[in-house]
């Protein structure tokens, strides 16, 4: 793993290097870079950048005063490109699909391409099964309760839990990364918190998502057929209004699509870079 120095604080990511075409693939929420382990090894020749982003898995807190909503999220996204210098980036969203929104603000300058893969859009900000926790998150002390609550079987595979976002079973050890942070820390269950709560008020975020219309690189949006989490609907309407884009619906896949159908999505997402990266 390697760091990377924000305004908003350190930014641990893994990079596979390589000369092939970028890919910077984005996770959930609490999630890390371990959301793409059985993706990552199966694009051996794109260069896969996986951040882990200030959302409750990262390891240290953020500086002090630091925007974690939504909006300073994406800017988090921004800033992290603009660090390593990434240039004509795809970039990938499952599950949180906060980093679109940079596409309103204007910081999409360094994206080639976009990857919608089962995520947050429109007015789903949060989706209904991830509401009660973000309530939660807002009661004193409710973000201590959420980060224990984090450590019990039922919210780790049960239906109104982390069970309900994929069919597979997410190993112990991956859970253990990606909850224990919010455990052990108080400054990320600040942080947890903060972003928890962060969502922008429903017009706000329909009016981020119009953005998306003049976003005329290639797009593509992969959604799941069985996902509890994000409407059916969202999927074809987002490829309605990227004016390039191409739709993939997978079968026998819920949110986490990576968990799912690890070889089915990496073979869609390499054929669209490589069939839309520039030639040499």
């Amino acid at each position: 793993m390697s760091t990377v120095e924000l305004a908003a604080g350190p930014i641990d990511y893994l990079d596979t290097g390589g000369s092939g075409p970028v890919v910077v693939l984005s996770h959930g929420f609490p999630m890390n870079h371990l959301q793409w382990r059985k993706v990552i090894p199966l694009l051996d020749d794109l260069r896969c950048i996986a951040p882990t982003f200030p959302l409750g898995a990262h390891r240290t807190a953020m500086r002090r005063g630091t925007d974690l909503s939504q909006r300073g999220q994406a800017m988090i996204v921004a800033d992290f490109l603009d660090a390593l210098d990434l240039r004509d980036v795809t970039l990938v969203m499952n599950d949180w699909g906060g980093p679109q929104f940079f596409v309103a603000f204007g910081r999409d300058e360094r994206v080639g391409r976009l990857v919608f893969a089962a995520c947050e859009a429109f007015d789903n900000f949060p989706p209904p099964p991830a509401r009660p926790p973000a309530a939660l998150a807002r009661v004193p002390g409710g973000a201590w309760l959420l980060a224990q609550a984090m450590r019990t079987r039922l919210l780790r595979h049960g239906s109104k839990g982390y069970g309900a976002m994929c069919h597979a079973r997410i190993p112990e050890d991956v859970l253990d990364s990606w909850f224990d942070p919010a455990v052990r820390d108080a400054g990320v269950r600040a942080d947890m918190r903060a972003f928890a709560t962060g969502a922008p008020p429903r017009r706000v975020a329909l009016d981020w998502s119009e953005a998306l219309r003049g976003f005329e690189r290639p797009a593509l949006v992969v959604w799941a057929r069985d996902d509890l989490m994000m409407p059916g609907d969202h999927g074809r309407r987002l490829a309605e209004i990227l004016p390039n884009a191409t739709l993939v619906e997978i079968e026998e896949s819920r949110t986490l699509i990576p968990e799912d159908r690890p070889d089915e999505f990496a073979a869609v997402l390499r054929e669209f870079v490589l069939g839309s990266a520039p030639g040499p």
